[in-house]
Formats: structure tokens, sequence, C-alpha cells
């Protein structure tokens, strides 16, 4: 018997990227005032979302009449104030898309943020992170970033060693690449993002969409930066626990420690002319205990 021939398109799979699905996470804390712009732009996107879900971080400006008036449409969760990590981390949980878009309660995307996005990471199927760049408002006027704050994509790990390489508000993560790194450390009160992408970028590439896709907003007084002091203190946590991880390839751990070393010794440094010794005695004996460390 001859095979009867089948023509059946259904066989054929769907495109994994055109059928995704979105999750966006919104913490937010005391942030009425500029929250509805930041979720009107995902609400204006190209390519919509399955779900918004914002998380309130206890906020008491009002911010659970402003979601519920204006965007009844969004997953509405709150918390007692526990940070940005822990926030961030439920909503994570909660979310049911694919893939999971961050976008912080002062910024803003531009309309067509996911689609140029999802469009780049359908031409590389093994990606599962993308970025973008971003334009920077100060003080409502529009600033160039400096050199070392210009975005890219590709091997990143290096990047990512004296500085945030990737902002929260640009990323699309798939989910299957937050369960394989973990989150956000929640013990982390500063440069929790920091810490996240250096777990990210030692195995993996990042996609990076070149046109600015965000508009990101400072200069108000409770930014992070301005509240919390010595970043760099964070960020040495989070190099501490990437170097004794044993995830590091040779090149990778020589670059962590030497910047773990430089790091450590600004703060060592910040200590003595502030005169607290115990705290620069602190800071030196890490950089003895990484010198020896690399040395081995």
């Amino acid at each position: 018997m001859r095979p009867i021939p089948c023509f059946c398109a259904s066989v054929v799979p769907p495109d994994p990227i055109r059928t995704a699905t979105i999750s966006v996470v919104i913490p937010c804390f005391n942030r009425a005032a500029t929250l509805e712009r930041a979720v009107s732009s995902v609400v204006r996107q190209t390519r919509p979302p399955l779900e918004i879900i914002i998380v309130d971080d206890g906020s008491d400006d009002g911010t659970r009449e402003l979601i519920r008036q204006r965007f009844p449409q969004c997953i509405y969760l709150r918390q007692e104030n526990l940070g940005v990590s822990r926030a961030r981390n439920r909503g994570i949980s909660a979310a049911r898309g694919d893939w999971i878009a961050l976008l912080d309660s002062d910024d803003e995307w531009l309309p067509s943020k996911l689609e140029h996005q999802l469009s780049l990471l359908a031409s590389l199927p093994d990606c599962r992170i993308c970025h973008t760049d971003e334009i920077w408002i100060r003080h409502g006027r529009r600033v160039n970033p400096k050199k070392k704050h210009a975005k890219q994509g590709g091997e990143l790990f290096f990047r990512c060693l004296p500085l945030c390489a990737i902002s929260p508000s640009s990323v699309l993560l798939h989910r299957s690449l937050i369960e394989e790194v973990g989150g956000f450390d929640e013990s982390f009160p500063a440069c929790e993002d920091y810490d996240l992408w250096l777990r990210i970028c030692v195995d993996n590439a990042v996609a990076f969409v070149e046109t600015p896709q965000v508009i990101k907003y400072g200069g108000h007084p409770d930014q992070l930066s301005r509240t919390v002091w010595g970043l760099d203190r964070y960020r040495i946590r989070a190099l501490e626990k990437i170097i004794t991880s044993g995830r590091l390839s040779k090149a990778y751990r020589a670059a962590a420690v030497q910047t773990l070393i430089q790091k450590a010794g600004i703060v060592a440094n910040g200590a003595k002319k502030r005169g607290n010794e115990a705290l620069a005695k602190q800071y030196q004996d890490k950089i003895t205990s990484m010198e020896r460390f690399h040395a081995e």
C-alpha cells in the first residue's frame, strides 16, 4: 500500500518567541507620583504582556487606590516594607509568563520596548536574557551617560565587574534562567542587581537592543544611591560570593579578585579618612584574604 501523504500544517511546532508570554513585575514603595507613568508605559506596549504585577512594598501614599482606580487590570500584591529584592522576588514567584520583564516604578518604557526585544530574541534562540539601551533624564533634562555607563551585548562578565552593566528596567529574562541562578539576594539592601548580573553573566551571553527603549529618571531624593551609604560595600559582598562559588574560569576569577581588591582599597581609605580604623582594618583584611585566595 502506498503511504498517504500528510499535508497537516498543524504538525509544525509553534514559534516559541511569537507565542511567548511576558509577565511585567513592578516593585514600588511610596512612588504613586511616578508609578502611573511607569504602568501606563507598559499598557501602551505594541506587544502587550500577559500580565502586569505591581508589588507594593508597604506604601502609605495612596498607591493601592491609584492601582485600583487607574489600572484595575493589574495584579496588585502588597507586603510590609521588606525591600526591593523581596518585592521583585515575590512578583517573579507569582508570575505566569515564560519571560519576566522588570520595571522600576520611577522609570518608563518606550512603546515598542517588548516588541524590539522579542524580535531580537527570535534570531537568538539560545539566548535567555536581553536588555536595551536607555535615555537618561536628570532633574528634568536629558543627559549623556559617561563612557563607563555605555551599554552593550555579548559576553558581559568583565563589564559587570566595575559597576552595574544592565539596568533592571531594561531587562527581559527567561523564567528558566532565573530558576537556574536564583532570584535577587534579599540580604542585599542595595546592589542586588549587580549581584544577579554577575551570577547570570558567568555562563550567559546577553542580547542587546541598540536603540533606546527605556527612559530612566534620576536626581530625585529617594533614589537608592542617595539613601544608602557606600554602595561598593555591597558590590564587594557580591564579588566575594561569585569568587568563592567555584564557577569562575581562571581569567574571570583573576579579574574579579582584582576588582574586589580595588574596591576594598577605596572603602578602606575612605574609612581611614573618617577616622573609622575598625572598618578600614576590616576591608584591608579582605584584601589580604583575597590575595591569598588568588595565590592558591
